[in-house]
């Protein structure tokens, strides 16, 4: 029997067909950027939301209930409509005093499964809860590993640990050697293109067409050498791997965003000429910056009375000439990590977080401001979200059968996490995150 089928109909029931054959999703579940704007499911899509670099490793159940705790988090983050989550899909094994363990890679081609398994967990729970996923892929800094370990595996050279030694100029001097690295390269992209292709085990998902994934990432605060003392042609050789790296992965994803995860002018020699060269990539699909008050010595947590302010002014000032550069490179652009020491510089919950709030805060309002003026400054991600994690020592350094929270291992346990016990906080999320949902709906 031959059913009247009116060709719209026809049409729609081809591509419906089409995509089931393939597993690709609808298309319009993808993030997409469109005119310097990211859209999703046709709309303009804004959102607040946290780095959560250790989500694989609870769904990989390290700890026993490390699992049901991830389920508990992710539903409280979803109930303050936090959406968006920034997560480390990549670590390689390392002596480095402080680094992450384990690893999703303990050697060049040879991956932890159980870490990869974890992964599928987390992006399978956060589909349920149709939360985003920003995939970062390797790391500049010590911590996980990073671009020193692979210049470890290839060339054999002892890595500099500036957790021992002090030596942080020398470090990166070391790390910044992995861009024109062309072995250690390889070894990288073949991990990229193992996860790219991987299915999930946990939904069937292939990776690189599950919409749950907004963007690859191509690294955690990727920087040029800090001057070109040391190599001339450093700044042409960051500029080329981040134009190459995005290009590859657009290549083997071409559904899912690609971003950088470059601090901004900060980790660009302090230059905005070379931010926006290695950011001139039409493989590169929006921008992101960094604000670190602490580190970068405009904030002291111990003395808040006169160094609040001028954080405040230098965050807001720093915010806005990040706004203008995306602006002209028509590209959206997200303010991914940012955060401030609880007061006085404590680390346990039970402390005060007034000053957080209060920066926090003006930082939303600013996304907020930016979405009713049509601005690029299209998201956050703020740094970390601790959840129900506690240290387990006085000393709150994190030791080997810990669980984790949102301070990775080389830093104080309870210095930038955000806890679920945090309430005064969380209601700042929530309240901003209702006043964007209601602006984007009157639009």
């Amino acid at each position: 029997m031959l059913l009247n089928i009116t060709k719209p109909l026809y049409f729609f029931l081809i591509i419906m067909l089409l995509q089931a054959c393939t597993g690709i999703e609808n298309t319009n579940e993808f993030v997409k950027v469109q005119n310097g704007y990211f859209m999703l499911n046709s709309k303009p899509y804004y959102y607040f939301g946290t780095n959560f670099w250790h989500g694989a490793y609870l769904g990989a159940d390290l700890v026993k209930g490390d699992r049901e705790r991830l389920c508990r988090e992710l539903d409280l983050l979803a109930k303050n409509k936090i959406t968006n989550l920034r997560v480390m899909a990549a670590s390689e094994l390392s002596e480095l005093k402080m680094s992450v363990k384990p690893a999703f890679m303990n050697s060049p081609d040879k991956y932890n499964e159980q870490l990869l398994q974890g992964l599928d967990f987390l992006l399978d729970e956060m589909s349920k809860r149709n939360m985003k996923a920003v995939l970062v892929l390797n790391n500049y800094w010590q911590w996980s590993g990073g671009m020193t370990q692979y210049i470890n595996w290839v060339h054999g050279d002892e890595i500099i640990d500036p957790d021992e030694t002090g030596d942080w100029n020398g470090y990166q001097y070391q790390a910044s050697r992995f861009y024109a690295d062309k072995t250690s390269n390889e070894i990288y992209k073949n991990y990229i293109r193992v996860l790219a292709k991987r299915k999930n085990t946990v939904n069937n998902k292939i990776y690189n067409q599950d919409p749950t994934i907004m963007s690859w990432q191509l690294a955690n605060e990727p920087r040029p050498a800090p001057d070109a003392t040391n190599n001339s042609n450093s700044y042409d050789e960051f500029v080329t791997w981040m134009h190459e790296t995005a290009k590859f992965i657009k290549e083997i994803a071409p559904n899912q965003l690609v971003s950088t995860g470059n601090e901004g002018t900060q980790g660009c020699r302090e230059s905005s000429e070379l931010y926006h060269d290695a950011h001139n990539s039409s493989y590169i699909d929006y921008l992101t910056f960094h604000i670190w008050p602490k580190n970068w010595s405009w904030y002291d947590a111990t003395n808040p009375d006169s160094t609040f302010d001028q954080a405040l002014q230098k965050t807001m000032s720093y915010f806005g000439e990040h706004v203008y550069l995306a602006r002209k490179l028509n590209k959206p652009t997200v303010l991914e990590e940012f955060g401030l020491e609880r007061d006085g510089g404590e680390f346990s919950p039970e402390s005060s977080t007034e000053y957080r709030d209060k920066y926090l805060s003006t930082i939303f309002k600013a996304v907020v401001d930016s979405a009713a003026n049509n601005s690029p400054m299209a998201g956050l991600n703020f740094w970390a979200w601790g959840g129900e994690a506690i240290a387990n020592h006085d000393d709150y350094i994190w030791r080997l059968g810990d669980s984790f929270m949102g301070d990775p291992p080389q830093e104080p346990q309870g210095l930038n996490s955000v806890f679920s016990s945090d309430i005064s906080t969380l209601e700042v999320f929530k309240a901003y995150n209702i006043e964007l949902e209601q602006l984007l709906n009157n639009n």
